[in-house]
């Protein structure tokens, strides 16, 4: 797919799905970020840039760790993902934090700023994930340290027919490379072209619950990166689709609701 296109893609996918965002994902998602946060030890006082942060769930728990003497930046493509991570901070009246809407490709701010640079699920909706991850470099200073999470193999997650359902009904893939970094060492391969030394990473397995089928659907087409497409369909389309996702996920039925496999990968590297 033609990068540009890509971008607004999900550009404005996320901005659609942005409202759904947390009550969708919050809890599956919760695994990956805290493994995150956890190897990338965020320390009193450190300046943090959040790449592709979406809301700020990540945001915000690294600003509760670098405290009132550290400052976390997030950035996203998506400006309603912004939207809401900024007036998340202002009604909580938390300050250190900033949002911005920013192509992870292309950051604005200066170089050797930041302590650490963290990515949590966003490097498989990038055009060139290996340009997003040299422009988290850039803007560390010397020994700081980026941590990124991805989801894994493909054969890992359950769920993953969703983007076949969606694709063949569209004009161009959502996502083209989506489980690419999740393969075995692609993930750690990419950080060293980056430039990264002394990396590690470290795979995940999940479950992701979900107590009804209009959980697991609201999750998987208007919570996430398929919300453009999506919305774009009509109510028998829409019927189509979700009819053809919960079969694909007949196996992980438990009940009324699912307990669908996942996986992530997470990479720490040092500048």
């Amino acid at each position: 797919m033609e990068p540009a296109l890509q971008r607004r893609i999900q550009r404005y996918g996320w901005d659609k799905a942005a409202s759904y965002y947390e009550a969708s994902w919050i809890m599956q998602l919760k695994p990956a970020q805290d493994l995150l946060l956890q190897m990338a030890d965020l320390q009193e006082a450190e300046k943090v840039l959040d790449s592709a942060c979406g809301t700020g769930l990540v945001s915000f728990k690294a600003r509760e760790k670098v405290t009132d003497k550290g400052f976390v930046w997030g950035t996203d493509i998506s400006e309603k993902m912004v939207e809401i991570a900024s007036a998340t901070a202002q009604n909580k009246k938390i300050s250190g934090i900033k949002f911005e809407r920013m192509d992870a490709e292309e950051l604005t701010m200066e170089s050797s700023f930041f302590d650490v640079a963290i990515c949590a699920l966003g490097l498989m909706y990038v055009p060139d994930p290996l340009k997003a991850l040299k422009e988290m470099l850039r803007v560390l200073k010397p020994g700081g340290r980026a941590a990124a999470a991805v989801w894994g193999q493909r054969g890992h997650c359950g769920w993953a027919e969703i983007f076949e359902i969606v694709d063949k009904r569209v004009a161009s893939e959502v996502c083209p490379m989506f489980f690419n970094l999740g393969n075995p060492d692609m993930l750690l391969l990419t950080f060293r072209a980056a430039g990264y030394t002394r990396i590690r990473d470290e795979r995940l397995s999940t479950i992701l619950q979900y107590d009804t089928a209009e959980q697991a659907c609201g999750a998987a087409f208007a919570g996430g990166p398929l919300a453009l497409a999506y919305n774009k369909f009509s109510a028998e389309e829409k019927q189509e689709v979700h009819k053809e996702y919960l079969l694909s996920i007949e196996r992980y039925k438990r009940g009324e609701g699912y307990e669908v496999p996942g996986e992530f990968v997470i990479a720490l590297g040092i500048k």
